[in-house]
C-alpha cells in the first residue's frame, strides 16, 4: 500500500493531547513559541469524552501552578469541586471525616475528560494547531522529526526545532530512546487493577453522597474510592487485586468477580451503600474495563532534540493525587526556567533541557515512592484504630510545634514549592519520630484526653521537634 505523505514545520512539536500535552502547548505558546500538538485518538469535541477507565482527578496546589503558569487557571477552577478532606466508610455504614490540612485546605475533584476537553478548547482558541488521528510511528531524536500516520495510511512528517513526548505511559515517543545507548527504563505493574462505575446524581441533580470530599471505602487488601463531579453524580474506582494471592477475603479478586451477579454479591457484602446508590450496577460492570496500574521510571528524558514530559517520563500509580499535578509542575519548572532567561527561542529552550531534567529526576522518582506507599495507607490503615492515633498524635504533635512539624500529605499538597524528593526525605524522619511518640505514655494519655497530661506531652514534642530541624 502506498502513502500519500504531507510535510509541516514548527518550533516545537508536542506529540499527546492529553493533560500534560496541552499545557505544555498553551504555555509555550503565550511565549510566542510556534507549536503544534498531534494525537492518536479522534478529536474529543467530536466523538465525545470517552469514560469508563478514567479515574477521577484530584488537582492539588503544585497543579494550580502549572496551570497559573500556562495563564488558564481562572479557565479551569471553573470545572472543579473542592474536597477539604476524606469521608471514610466503614462496613457498617458508619462515617467518619478526616481533614486534609491543618487549615482547612482542600484538594479539587476533576474530571479527567472533562479537563483534557477544556484544555483541548484553550489551545483551539490561542491558536495551536491540533492534529487528530494522527498516531506517532517514528521519531528522529537527533533531529527532531517526528512521523504520523492517519487512519487513511496518510504520513505526515514534520520537522521541528524541538519533539516533546507527552504522550502518557506508553509513549510511542518514548519507543525510539529504547534504541539508543544507556537509556534506562524499568514499569512495575501493581497486582492490583481498578474498575470505574459511576453513583448517578439524584433528583434535580443533587449529590447522593457528601459533595466536598473524598469518599474511601478501605477493605484492607482492596478500596473503592468515590470523587465529586459538577453534575451531581460520582465516580468511583474499585481497586483490587487481579488474582487471588492466597489471602483470606474470599473473591477479593477481579478473576473471582466473573460474573455481574458475582460482582453485585461482592459489592453487598464490602460497599452497600455504595451499591444502593449505583441502579444500574450490572450494566456498568460489564460495560467497563478492568485497567492496570503501572509505575515507569526511565532516564534520560532528553535526547538531541526530543524531550519527555509527564507520564512518558515518570507515571506513578494514582494514590497519592499527583500524577497530574507532577506533570503539570514539570511544565511550571520549564516555563518559570524560561521566564528566567527572557529569551523564549527553541535554541533557548533546548540549553535549559539538561538542567530541567536534572532537577526533575529526583522528584519523580520522590513522589513515585510516595504514591505507592500512599496505596497501603488509604487501602489497609486509614480504618484502622491504630492509624487514627497515630493520626492524632500527629495532629497533636503539629499543633504544639507548627513550626517543626508538617505531615507528609502536607507537604506535597500543599507546598508546592517543596520537592517531592524533599517531602520524602522529611517525612522518612517524621515517620521515625512519631513511632516513637505513638509509644510514649504520656503523650499517649494526652492524646486520649486524659487530664492533666498536657504539660510532660509539650515537653516530648519540644524535644521530638528539636530532632527534626
Amino acid at each position: 500500500m502506498s502513502h500519500s505523505w504531507s510535510a509541516l514545520k514548527v518550533d516545537v512539536a508536542v506529540v499527546g493531547a492529553g493533560l500534560v500535552g496541552s499545557l505544555l502547548a498553551l504555555g509555550l505558546k503565550r511565549r510566542g513559541f510556534d507549536v503544534a500538538v498531534f494525537e492518536r485518538r479522534p478529536d474529543p469535541r467530536e466523538s465525545g469524552v470517552i469514560g469508563g477507565r478514567s479515574i477521577n482527578l484530584a488537582l492539588s496546589d503544585r497543579g494550580l501552578l502549572g496551570l497559573a503558569a500556562a495563564g488558564v487557571l481562572d479557565d479551569v477552577e471553573q470545572v472543579a469541586v473542592p474536597m477539604p478532606g476524606r469521608r471514610m466508610h466503614a462496613r457498617d455504614g458508619a462515617t467518619s471525616f478526616m481533614p486534609y490540612g491543618l487549615n482547612g485546605e482542600a484538594i479539587r475533584s476533576v474530571s479527567r475528560g472533562g479537563l483534557n476537553l477544556k484544555l483541548i478548547e484553550l489551545c483551539r482558541a490561542a491558536g495551536i494547531p491540533m492534529h487528530f488521528d494522527a498516531a506517532c510511528v517514528d521519531v528522529d531524536l537527533q533531529q527532531g522529526k517526528a512521523t504520523f500516520e492517519r487512519p487513511d495510511g496518510g504520513r505526515l512528517l514534520v520537522e521541528a526545532g524541538l519533539v516533546a513526548g507527552a504522550d502518557g505511559a506508553f509513549s510511542a515517543a518514548r519507543r525510539p530512546f529504547l534504541r539508543t545507548d544507556r537509556f534506562d527504563y524499568r514499569q512495575d505493574y501493581l497486582a492490583h487493577g481498578y474498575k470505574e462505575l459511576t453513583i448517578p446524581a439524584g433528583p434535580g441533580g443533587a449529590f447522593q453522597l457528601e459533595k466536598n470530599a473524598l469518599h474511601i471505602w478501605p477493605r484492607q487488601s482492596f478500596m473503592l474510592i468515590a470523587l465529586p463531579n459538577l453534575d451531581g453524580s460520582f465516580t468511583c474506582t474499585l481497586f483490587l487485586a487481579f488474582d487471588d494471592d492466597g489471602g483470606d477475603q474470599d473473591n477479593a479478586c477481579f478473576a473471582a468477580l466473573s460474573t455481574p451477579s458475582r460482582a453485585r454479591e461482592f459489592f453487598a457484602e464490602h460497599f452497600a451503600d455504595a451499591l444502593a446508590l449505583m441502579p444500574d450496577f450490572e450494566a456498568q460492570w460489564v460495560a467497563n474495563p478492568t485497567s492496570s496500574l503501572c509505575t515507569v521510571r526511565c532516564f534520560p528524558w532528553v535526547r538531541g532534540r526530543t524531550f519527555l514530559i509527564g507520564d512518558a517520563a515518570h507515571a506513578i500509580v494514582p494514590f497519592f493525587g499527583q500524577g497530574m499535578n507532577a506533570g503539570f509542575e514539570d511544565c511550571r519548572v520549564l516555563f518559570e526556567a524560561l521566564d528566567a532567561g527572557g529569551v523564549f527561542t527553541v535554541d533557548a529552550l533546548r540549553e535549559l533541557l539538561p538542567s530541567w531534567q536534572a532537577s526533575r529526576k529526583p522528584d519523580a522518582d520522590g513522589i513515585a515512592e510516595l504514591a505507592l506507599e500512599n496505596f497501603v495507607e488509604m487501602r489497609d490503615k486509614v480504618g484502622s484504630p491504630a492509624f487514627l492515633f497515630r493520626k492524632g498524635v500527629e495532629a497533636a504533635f503539629a499543633r504544639a510545634c507548627p513550626d517543626a512539624v508538617t505531615p507528609a500529605y502536607t507537604m506535597v499538597t500543599f507546598r508546592p514549592r517543596m520537592g517531592y524528593a524533599e517531602a520524602l526525605r522529611k517525612s522518612r524522619v517524621l515517620d521515625v519520630v512519631l513511632d516513637e511518640l505513638c509509644q510514649d505514655a504520656d503523650v499517649a494519655a494526652f492524646v486520649r484526653g486524659e487530664p492533666g497530661k498536657a504539660e510532660a506531652a509539650k515537653a516530648r514534642f519540644v524535644a521530638a521537634a528539636a530532632r527534626l530541624a
